[in-house]
């Protein structure tokens, strides 16, 4: 889940970044304590059974397989492929946040370029407006469960103003299997090239540009349907979690604390705390959860998406009729 937290350091007081440590929503402590729980209860659960339970014949087999588990544990490569993985996972998480398609600059150019301050004019400038954000709008329900539930259904839509009923009935009439988040950009590029014709647009240039806009928006809207089509090969996802998990299913017996007066290698001291494996473990399963949180989970971009669609509305509807030819008297 994406936390904004700037505004907390952006004094860079003391103190201010060991707090951002302390935070519960969108922290690590939010997405591993379930699983940081479980290993510590096998941890322990096993120690005790070693310490308590075992009989001496017993402690001695266990005391091999876990020197065999603590030597050859470390032969899982899991620095390099996590580090490998969850680079190319937030990469992947960046591109499509700069894939989705904000609506400021098609409408500067539909504001400025599409003359006529009477009532048609303003309702053309209205219409280009609605057809590039019902793309946005259509793109951004397949691809985020956030957005979806704003939108469920294409009724929701016309009810939303993005679509009118004429509209909506030839959106339904084209059968496809796929995505007809390009209609609306159908639509807004005939729309544009009549306004030329009618003399709407002065020149074919600044049609041009408009519709080169449009085409930039239809590549990000495109992108963003790619993303959430186009997976990360599965063999990747399983090699990592299984590097993951087989690591710390044999850390829970390599990295036991053993008889000190036997003297084996590496357990001088009974700790019985494995404050280092602990440390490990919050590291490597963290890097693991940023994977299924970022990646897995479809909505992990809600927080941003939500807040966009009221955002399309507001800049497509307002700004292309209320604030359009306006100019400001100029200061000294």
């Amino acid at each position: 889940m994406t936390v904004t937290y700037t505004n907390r350091v952006a004094d860079a007081r003391l103190g201010t970044f060991s707090q951002l440590l302390l935070r519960w929503k969108g922290s690590i402590y939010k997405l591993l304590y379930c699983e940081f729980f479980i290993f510590i209860t096998f941890y322990f659960s096993i120690s005790l059974t070693y310490r308590l339970i075992l009989n001496a014949s017993q402690r001695l087999m266990f005391e091999k397989l876990a020197l065999y588990c603590d030597k050859y544990a470390e032969l899982i490569p899991v620095s390099f492929v996590l580090g490998f993985y969850v680079t190319l996972v937030v990469s992947r998480w960046w591109g499509q946040y700069e894939s989705i398609p904000w609506p400021d600059r098609i409408m500067n150019l539909v504001s400025s370029n599409v003359d006529g301050q009477d009532e048609y004019g303003r309702l053309l400038r209205r219409t280009l407006m609605r057809y590039s954000n019902l793309c946005s709008v259509l793109i951004l329900r397949s691809v985020s469960t956030a957005v979806y539930k704003r939108f469920p259904s294409t009724e929701h839509i016309v009810r939303a103003g993005l679509m009118t009923p004429e509209e909506h009935k030839k959106f339904e009439s084209l059968n496809s299997p796929h995505n007809k988040f390009w209609i609306p950009c159908v639509w807004f590029s005939n729309l544009a090239v009549k306004a030329r014709n009618e003399g709407r647009i002065r020149d074919s240039v600044l049609l041009q540009g408009i519709l080169n806009e449009l085409n930039t928006l239809r590549s990000q809207c495109g992108r963003l349907y790619g993303y959430d089509w186009i997976s990360i090969p599965l063999v990747y996802t399983q090699v990592v979690t299984v590097a993951v998990y087989s690591f710390f299913l044999a850390c829970l017996i390599g990295r036991q604390f053993l008889d000190p007066v036997k003297e084996y290698p590496g357990h001088e001291l009974d700790l019985f705390v494995p404050v280092f494996t602990l440390l490990q473990f919050f590291f490597y399963a963290g890097w693991l959860k940023i994977h299924i949180s970022t990646y897995c989970s479809r909505s992990h971009m809600a927080p941003t998406l939500p807040f966009l669609t009221p955002s399309l509305l507001l800049v497509g509807r307002g700004n292309v009729t209320e604030i359009c030819f306006s100019i400001l008297v100029m200061g000294h």
